[in-house]
């Protein structure tokens, strides 16, 4: 799947650019967040990344390859819940696979246990609080083992507890050996997670760099003023 190199990708609906000729290329390893102001095609990317929408044009190619091989999951920042137990949420998306039933079980038992819902596995998926239900749909996703995980803000509804929890588990999942590439409006927990930032600003990205080298010392005058904007003291950028 990787590099995952993307070319001139355009999303203009109603002849409106939200997407305007977006390059970007991404390694197979750590945590890549996306950021930007509001209505910048964040979130729409990730949806063209997962095939949810089609571009209007430019490509997006998967280690060389028209299509992904299949290892991709995405988690929304509303996760869709079925209405059955916990234990069937996750057990439900293994099915696709060449798995046992035996196997489906123990699979979706361990994730349970890895991400703190072993105690709730008969539990309906809608009584969850916020935060399980946010680690229910990454449990869900971990449990098919993708080569590319997809986040939508994972934690913007979350109290900090909450999100703390979800940090540890995306934390456990790029240890891993999956990517994750994350949208989010939360600066401190960029910081935390990111291993590099992509930051995108008029339907494009504006700048690819380090996490630290772009908290430190961004490069392009849009990524300047967003930081100072967002950011709820000045700061001095390192010359």
């Amino acid at each position: 799947m990787f590099p995952l190199q993307i070319a001139g990708l355009r999303f203009q609906p109603n002849g409106r650019a939200i997407l305007d000729g977006l390059d970007l290329e991404l390694c197979g390893e750590g945590i890549s967040v996306v950021l930007g102001p509001n209505g910048t095609g964040k979130t729409l990317l990730l949806r063209l990344l997962a095939g949810l929408l089609p571009a209007d044009s430019g490509s997006i190619r998967w280690g060389g390859a028209a299509q992904p091989d299949g290892r991709l999951a995405m988690v929304f920042q509303q996760p869709m819940l079925l209405r059955l137990s916990v234990f069937t949420n996750v057990e439900f998306a293994l099915r696709p696979q060449a798995l046992t039933a035996a196997e489906r079980r123990a699979r979706t038992a361990e994730v349970l246990e890895r991400v703190g819902l072993a105690h709730r596995q008969q539990d309906c998926a809608r009584l969850l609080s916020g935060g399980e239900r946010q680690r229910l749909a990454l449990a869900r996703a971990w449990a098919v083992r993708p080569r590319l995980l997809l986040l939508d803000e994972p934690t913007a509804s979350l109290d900090p507890s909450a999100t703390e929890q979800v940090e540890r588990i995306i934390r456990e999942i790029r240890t891993e050996g999956a990517k994750v590439l994350m949208t989010t409006h939360n600066l401190g927990q960029a910081t935390r997670l990111a291993d590099d930032i992509v930051f995108l600003a008029d339907g494009r990205v504006q700048e690819h760099a380090p996490a630290q080298r772009f908290f430190a010392h961004p490069q392009s005058p849009a990524a300047r003023a967003f930081l100072q904007g967002e950011l709820p003291w000045r700061i001095a950028f390192e010359r």
